[in-house]
Order: structure tokens, then C-alpha cells, then sequence
């Protein structure tokens, strides 16, 4: 028993040293509560495109299935706030795509973290995830009390709101379990009230083929004329339900150089996005999440605002 205490605390310790804002740990097992609404949700064709969300279903739920003998999920959070955003009469990129690509920076905070792991306390098998296969990640973080799921169905707490990102390791070591935290949304309606495409259908269900997001980063084809003039100049991404929200005037600046913008980022304006080229395109996000949407993307997003 002490020992597992002690390897609690030491990864917690070490989570923190990596420059991760928090950390919890959960049983590895199957999420019941999760299995009805996502199947739901899927029925309901809230995942447009994205028909890769079909794929795993057992996966998403169980992670006994992505790592065998799993025993714990370890939960971890890391801040991406910026201490500067964009010009105010540009178009809008999502504030989590500001800087380097999340993917290769917390994947290396992970490796970090998994080595520790098996120096300090000897063989154990894991993975790391984030963002990349099929993990529940805000439910696990809620599991294990580093929030609760808001209206808007992203990951809160009251410490520091909503921007940052979510990564697990999903190790076979037994640990000090956390316990879920409460709600603490209330009677606020602020994001359902503010979603410029009304994708949030109802308090905790977001119809992911009306969110901004999906139609600028996952749609291929073209968006529907039936939602123009109602993305706010948002380019890529959608911070608006997240912007809103009370919790998030406690949101402070990261401390991540990586997430720091390309200083051209922050003083285009509108012209400047409407004129650039493939190889700004590329000077501007060589490492970014934008590359995601490509160059060609973009273009098509930009020209649906000018509409």
C-alpha cells in the first residue's frame, strides 16, 4: 500500500516538473456511463464525416483493449492560454493553434513521463495518447477529478477554466485512484446562448456537424451555403463557447515557449489572410495544428467568410 502511494505522488510530482498544469489518476475500466451517449450521439449523425468516430467503439470505452493488463489511466492537463491574441480585425484561428503542433509537444512530455515511470518504479508497460486514437479523454479527466464535462461538453475547472489540452498514459500499474469532482455550471447558459451555429443542441450535446470547428479543420467538401454569415471570422477552430464562459476569466498565460505564436501571426489583418500564399502558408505553420486544414483549406474557409 505505501508503495503504490509513493509511486502516486512520485508521478504526480514528476507531471508537474514536466510543466503539465495537473494530474489524475483513474481505474482502468469500462466507461458504462459513456457507452449509451456516445452511441447515441453516433446514431444521431453528430459526427458528420468523421467516420473514423464509428471506428473502436469498444475501444473508446474500455482501455483494457489498448493496453493489455491496463490497470491505470493517468490523466494529465496542460495549459495553452496565450499571453497575446490576434489582431482584432483578422480572421480567427483557434487560440490552441497558435504555436507548435500540441501533438509533438505533449507527446514528448508523455515519453518524458513514461520513462520516469519505468526508472523509478521498474518494468511497466504503456502507451500515451493524445488526441491520436481512441480515448475518451475528457471523460477519463473527469473520472479523475480534473473537472467537471460543461454545458459546452469541454473539460472545466475552477482554477483555470477550459484552455488546455488533454493527454493520458495508460499504464498497468496499480495506483491512489482520484474521485470525479462536482458541477459547477449552474443555471449559466452562456455558451449554448453564444454558439454562432447553434451546435450546441442542448446543455452537454454538441452536434458536431453544426460546430465551427468541424466544418473548418474536418470538413472536406464544401461548407454549406445555409451557414454563411454566421462564423464570426473564424478560420480555423472555434474559441467562442470557451470565451464566454465565466470559469475562463481565471484562464492564465502558458508557460510553454513551443505554444508561442509566430510573431507574423498576431499582426496579420484580413487583407494580409486574403492575399497569402502557400509559402507563408508554410513559413507561418511549418509546425502547426493549421497544417491540419492544409493551405488549400484554409483558402476555401477564407473565401466562406468573404461571402
Amino acid at each position: 500500500m505505501l508503495s503504490k502511494t509513493r509511486y502516486t505522488n512520485a508521478i504526480k510530482a514528476e507531471a508537474k516538473r514536466l510543466g503539465f498544469l495537473s494530474c489524475g489518476i483513474s481505474k482502468a475500466e469500462y466507461l458504462e456511463e459513456e457507452a449509451p451517449r456516445l452511441e447515441k450521439w453516433l446514431n444521431n449523425n453528430m459526427h458528420g464525416e468523421m467516420r473514423y468516430m464509428e471506428n473502436h467503439f469498444d475501444k473508446r470505452l474500455d482501455p483494457t483493449k489498448l493496453v493489455e493488463g491496463a490497470k491505470s489511466v493517468i490523466s494529465l492537463l496542460l495549459n495553452y492560454f496565450p499571453s497575446q491574441t490576434q489582431n482584432p480585425e483578422s480572421y480567427k484561428i483557434s487560440k490552441y493553434a497558435y504555436g507548435r503542433d500540441y501533438h509533438f509537444v505533449i507527446k514528448d512530455k508523455l515519453k518524458q513521463l513514461l520513462q520516469f515511470v519505468e526508472t523509478e518504479i521498474g518494468q511497466v508497460h504503456g502507451r500515451a495518447f493524445v488526441d491520436s486514437a481512441p480515448v475518451l479523454d475528457k471523460a477519463w479527466a473527469a473520472k479523475s477529478g480534473l473537472g467537471w464535462m460543461g454545458k459546452h461538453s469541454n473539460l472545466l475547472t475552477k482554477e483555470v477554466g477550459s484552455f488546455y489540452f488533454i493527454a493520458e498514459l495508460i499504464i498497468d500499474l496499480e495506483l491512489d485512484y482520484d474521485s470525479p469532482t462536482t458541477d459547477h455550471c449552474g443555471t449559466c447558459t452562456a455558451c449554448l446562448d453564444a454558439c454562432p451555429t447553434q451546435a450546441i443542441v442542448e446543455p452537454y450535446v454538441v452536434d458536431g456537424s453544426k460546430c465551427i470547428s468541424y466544418f473548418t479543420i474536418e470538413l472536406k467538401n464544401e461548407i454549406p451555403t445555409e451557414f454563411s454569415g454566421q462564423f464570426e471570422d473564424w478560420m480555423f477552430g472555434c474559441d467562442v463557447c470557451q470565451d464566454v464562459c465565466p470559469w475562463n476569466r481565471f484562464s492564465t498565460p502558458h508557460r510553454e515557449p513551443l505554444f508561442n505564436p509566430h510573431p507574423e501571426l498576431l499582426s496579420m489583418d484580413k487583407k494580409d489572410w486574403e492575399e497569402i500564399t502557400s509559402n507563408v502558408f508554410g513559413k507561418l505553420f511549418a509546425k502547426s495544428a493549421v497544417k491540419r486544414t492544409k493551405f488549400s483549406g484554409l483558402k476555401r474557409n477564407i473565401e466562406f467568410l468573404k461571402k
